[in-house]
């Protein structure tokens, strides 16, 4: 069977195939330490999860618009607007299925074939793909950690050329963890502004920030770089939301009208009664918020310190997000065979930074238990002595 050429062209996620390979050996009763997948191991605040029954209750159960109910896109308006700097309104707002959604849907109304979209590496696993299926061309430009895995305004103008549409920003990074300052952020606007093309900001870390590092919405800076700006962001991070698939997109109300007519065709609406949830997420109290970063918080200094004793081992300090960001190059093995070996022989997943565009390299969440980090960090310091 001869499969869609768009189809053939994408590479399978890595980080859901290690996931589901360690869940298999669990499976088998294994004892896996999973550090794969970034996935809060808090459960969703309880005040959330009792908005979302209710509404069951009261019967909202039914289809609803595409673009996502209209009280959740005034709230988000509102977050964006006084959290973010952002002055939207809610016709500038669409809920999806989750921030992945939101990204696949910009990329299917925005991108035509022979689009050039440029994208720094390391990279969050999907962001090449998508524009792959929407016919665009992914143009990769690769930070190092001699720059703390940001790229310079200097690559990026050398990277944009007639048929660059848009540029991709993650800051808080998955995988490496960075935040861009607002200096760099302004360096990289005004780079943008002078070539006149867009700039998508996944911001779904933004709440998950450390050692007083802020997050700065790019298109906060000033009016020119904010007619140039999408924002993708979305409840799975910061609200321990990930299986409720409830994400936004914001941005000129052309952007969200087309992006709402694909959903309409694609998904029809997000379920409504989990957006409902997500109003509580956004107008509800925060404690429980800052007894997750607490435990983030803590599980950052106790796996740094503990890779720290680890000789081969090198990384760059995250200030953002739940990952640690490691450079293996002085092992001499490449990352897929490291992550592979590593979970074959010591029950430990982790991904390997070819998936973000980054040989060399290895990503470890640490959105896990102190427990499971000890027993993972011990098993991987062995790993690698035996390797020298």
């Amino acid at each position: 069977m001869k499969l869609a050429s768009r189809i053939r062209q994408v590479s399978p996620s890595m980080t859901l195939a290690i996931a589901a390979k360690a869940k298999a050996m669990k499976k088998d009763g294994l004892d896996v330490c999973g550090f794969s997948t970034g996935e809060p191991d808090f459960d969703t605040p309880k005040h959330i999860c009792e908005a979302a029954k209710a509404a069951i209750d009261q019967g909202k159960t039914r289809y609803g618009p595409a673009a996502g109910e209209p009280a959740l896109r005034e709230h988000i308006a509102r977050k964006l607007q006084q959290e973010n700097g952002l002055l939207y309104g809610s016709e500038n707002v669409m809920v999806t299925n989750g921030g992945k959604h939101s990204l696949y849907n910009l990329m299917e109304t925005f991108i035509e074939a022979g689009d050039e979209v440029i994208i720094p590496a390391p990279y969050w696993v999907s962001y090449p793909e998508m524009v792959k299926l929407a016919g665009g061309t992914p143009v990769i430009v690769p930070a190092t950690a001699q720059t703390d895995y940001k790229i310079t305004p200097e690559q990026l103008k050398a990277a944009i050329t007639p048929k660059t549409k848009l540029l991709v920003l993650n800051s808080p990074s998955n995988p490496t963890g960075m935040v861009y300052t607002r200096a760099e952020l302004q360096a990289l606007a005004d780079v943008i502004v002078e070539a006149d093309i867009w700039v998508v900001s996944d911001e779904i870390y933004e709440k998950i920030l450390y050692d007083g590092a802020e997050h700065v919405s790019i298109g906060s800076l000033n009016p020119e770089i904010f007619k140039r700006t999408i924002i993708s962001n979305g409840f799975a991070k910061g609200y321990a939301m990930t299986g409720w698939r409830l994400g936004y997109l914001a941005g000129p109300v052309e952007i969200i009208q087309g992006a709402s007519t694909l959903q309409s065709h694609a998904t029809s609406n997000v379920c409504t009664f989990a957006q409902y949830g997500a109003i509580a997420a956004l107008s509800g109290p925060s404690e429980e918020f800052g007894i997750m970063l607490s435990a983030f918080t803590k599980r950052r200094k106790a796996i740094m310190s503990m890779v720290d004793d680890i000789d081969g081992l090198s990384y760059v300090e995250p200030k953002g997000a739940f990952y640690l960001f490691i450079d293996i190059n002085q092992l001499g093995l490449g990352s897929i065979e490291f992550c592979d070996r590593l979970l074959t022989e010591k029950h430990v997943a982790i991904i390997p930074g070819a998936a973000f565009g980054a040989e060399g390299t290895i990503r470890i969440s640490y959105a896990t238990d102190m427990d499971t980090i000890e027993r993972g960090m011990e098993r991987l310091s062995g790993f690698v002595k035996a390797q020298s």
